[in-house]
């Protein structure tokens, strides 16, 4: 990033260059779509700040939000 900034077609190119890695991509991308359909899915819960969680599957990655929701989750539980 240093370097060359945020070339997203070089990214691209870097993705799609092999089979292993765009398989690799290709499950972080299911996984994140996973999370964030569970954080919106859960709508009988009251977790509160659930929006942080969607938003840190797509700044960060799913091991980021998945872990939060779910810690978030277990609050709304002690308070009640």
């Amino acid at each position: 990033m240093l370097e060359r900034g945020l070339d997203l077609g070089l990214l691209w190119q870097e993705i799609v260059q092999s089979r292993i890695s765009a398989f690799a991509w290709a499950d972080v991308a299911v996984t994140a779509l996973s999370v964030l359909f569970l954080v919106s899915a859960e709508t009988h819960r009251t977790v509160s700040h659930r929006w942080l969680a969607a938003l840190g599957t797509l700044l960060v990655g799913p091991s980021f939000g998945l872990p939060l929701y779910l810690w978030l989750r277990e609050l709304g539980k002690r308070e009640l």
